[in-house]
Order: structure tokens, then C-alpha cells, then sequence
């Protein structure tokens, strides 16, 4: 599948937002995740379906002020 992953076009073997995560090696990772602009908790990802073309963001926390 062909996702659009921070603004870069990545071909991903996944059908969920979780299994997207898993396969860029983030599976584990704090992260925030946005879908086509909608925020999706992480509690809701292995649930959220992704489709070819879906834009997705994924925001780490920093440290720092």
C-alpha cells in the first residue's frame, strides 16, 4: 500500500494504523498520530484503517524549552 508518511511517499504492508507503526519500526514508540488530518488516539489504532493514498502524521515528544 501506498502511504504519504510525514510528507514522503512510502509503500507499506499494512491495513491498519497500528500495523503501519509495526512495519516503520514505531510499534512501540510514544508517538502522536494523525490521520488525513485527524487525530487518532493510540487506543484506536488497531481499529483505524488505512487505505492507499491516506496521509499520515506521526509526532514524537521532545525535550527542551
Amino acid at each position: 500500500m501506498r502511504l504519504i508518511v510525514n510528507g514522503e511517499l512510502q509503500d507499506v504492508p499494512a491495513a491498519t494504523l497500528a500495523e503501519t507503526l509495526q512495519s516503520l519500526d514505531l510499534g512501540e514508540a510514544k508517538v502522536a498520530t494523525a490521520l488525513n488530518g485527524e487525530f487518532v488516539p493510540a487506543r484506536a489504532r488497531a481499529v483505524t484503517m488505512v487505505k492507499d493514498g491516506d496521509r499520515i502524521e506521526i509526532v514524537a515528544p521532545r525535550q527542551g524549552g
